[in-house]
């Protein structure tokens, strides 16, 4: 794909230098970019890397000497890293998905799909399946049965969608997403040793061999608008009613969502975050790498939880939380700094007590 240096920066709302008619063909970093190349670099503190390459033309920060850099041409944006995202836009490639109906698809003849969608090799389609205009349906991918995509969904490869579940537009998945898994529902004909040990806080009680029985998956998933799925996360059926995750939402690889979670808009999970069943989370929360969330509790607006965190309880909208369990970030770091401090402690008290020994105290 080729744009000019004038064509990049009009669609990313930015401003362009020098040879604006100059043809960019790939994006690159610094020091590998040849002269076809657009170099990337919009903190300058990499600047030493553009003399390492070939680059013409670049992406800078505002107000960066372009000239100076030798550049024939630049392109600057207030923030750059916002830039990136229209920018990758225009420079996708994509997967090479053909268009059209591969002749290996199977469609169940009930199932409607809107203008322009194509669906690729092995895929299978179920019965009463909407998929809205322009989506795509990548390879060995499976839609069970009543279930409805929205407009310019794009699925990835080997991405499963169980039966009843309700997807907005622009939905992303990336590849073994799995949306529509029974939740861990089953129970024990008399309290098992879990509830008693939960409800006394560490007495299981009397422990008796008994066999989990399965609590079926009633409920579906109901996703909104413009989310994206990462791969091989899961996003589990609620019991009775649905699991739910609001418009915007963009969860990262191997995230598991359990049944009945709710999840409000625009929120962020990295890879490897759980969120155990019927939990509820507000707008705009942001959990890092490997963060768990205990079940039947409630997150708050605007909480961000820092990597490896564990939400063992209600945390109140807009703080920002770190540790396990998870407390106030500076509180944290004070409790971390008190913990390195241990041992140095731990040395002073057993000098103390040698020096009250040679004295002749007795402790």
């Amino acid at each position: 794909m080729a744009f000019t240096v004038q064509q990049i920066a009009a669609a990313i709302d930015a401003q362009a230098h020098g040879n604006v008619d100059l043809v960019v063909e790939r994006v690159a970093e610094p020091a590998m970019a040849g002269p076809d190349d657009l170099a990337l670099l919009t903190n300058p503190k990499f600047a030493d890397g553009l003399a390492k390459g070939q680059a013409k033309v670049a992406l800078l920060w505002d107000g960066a000497d372009w000239q100076g850099m030798g550049l024939e041409a630049a392109i600057t944006a207030k923030r750059g890293r916002f830039a990136m995202s229209g920018l990758s836009r225009m420079m996708d490639p994509g997967q090479g998905y053909p268009e059209g109906i591969h002749p290996t698809a199977l469609i169940d003849e009930t199932a409607s799909l809107g203008e322009g969608v194509s669906v690729g090799p092995y895929a299978v389609v179920g019965a009463n399946v909407q998929i809205g205009a322009r989506s795509v349906i990548g390879p060995f991918c499976h839609i069970g049965a009543d279930t409805r995509l929205g407009e310019d969904t794009m699925l990835r490869d080997h991405v499963s969608i169980g039966a009843r579940v309700t997807i907005g537009d622009r939905f992303w998945a990336q590849p073994g997403a799995r949306i529509g898994a029974d939740g861990l529902s089953f129970v024990t004909p008399e309290a098992s040793g879990v509830e008693k040990a939960r409800a006394s806080l560490g007495d299981q009680g009397d422990v008796t061999e008994q066999a989990w029985a399965r609590i079926h998956s009633l409920g579906a998933v109901t996703i909104g608008n413009d989310v994206e799925i990462g791969a091989n996360s899961c996003v589990d059926y609620g019991t009775v009613r649905d699991t739910k995750i609001g418009n915007g939402c963009k969860i990262d690889n191997l995230v598991h969502v359990a049944h009945n979670v709710v999840v409000g808009n625009d929120c962020l999970f990295a890879g490897l975050v759980g969120i155990a069943g019927s939990t509820r989370i507000g707008n705009n929360v942001v959990l890092g790498g490997q963060v768990g969330v205990t079940d039947n509790t409630t997150i708050g607006d605007n909480v961000i939880a820092g990597g490896g965190s564990k939400l063992m309880s209600k945390v109140a909208p807009g703080q920002v939380v770190l540790g396990y369990p998870a407390v106030k970030m500076e509180t944290n770091l004070e409790m971390y700094k008190a913990l390195r401090r241990l041992p140095r402690l731990a040395k002073q008290f057993a000098d103390l007590q040698k020096t009250v020994s040679k004295l002749g105290f007795k402790s």
